[in-house]
């Protein structure tokens, strides 16, 4: 996992999303620069499609509800258009690598939400993968919000 630095993270809040309202609807579009290693976290009632780029290496995650407890959903879009099993292979690879990455990001990013309602830290974090290769299509259960807290 790549290290995080706080002044590397730029958030935007978007579209009658404040600093620590509302919980839902609430999603996040996460993207990056390979050349500096800035980070953008957006945050808005709607994921920000102007950043996403068609490389489709963004991060995406939303608050859901299901009775009185919280989930958080990530989207990852492991394929690109139409490629070979071996460039999926790859991007999954670097996917979960660097994921840790990207939930501390978020977690960081959004730390008002959290310390306004810090039950949120327990949340189950819902990993999608999402790709056409039944390999790398998986749901998974990444703990909680509380594993990528960071004391900065």
């Amino acid at each position: 996992m790549s290290t995080f630095y706080p002044d590397k993270l730029s958030v935007e809040y978007l579209d009658g999303t404040a600093a620590a309202n509302p919980v839902i609807p609430r999603r996040y579009t996460l993207t990056h620069s390979d050349l500096t290693g800035e980070l953008f976290l957006n945050i808005g009632i709607h994921y920000a499609l102007d950043k996403i780029n068609p490389l489709r290496d963004e991060v995406l995650g939303e608050w859901k509800q299901y009775g009185g407890f919280f989930c958080f959903y990530v989207y990852l879009y492991v394929d690109q258009g139409e490629q070979t099993l071996s460039v999926s292979a790859k991007r999954n690879e670097i996917f979960r690598r660097e994921l840790p990455l990207a939930l501390t990001a978020i977690r960081y990013g959004d730390r008002f939400l959290f310390n306004k309602y810090p039950h949120l830290d327990q949340a189950s974090l819902i990993i999608q993968f999402m790709s056409a290769y039944p390999q790398f299509a998986k749901q998974e259960n990444w703990g909680t919000f509380q594993r990528f807290t960071t004391k900065i």
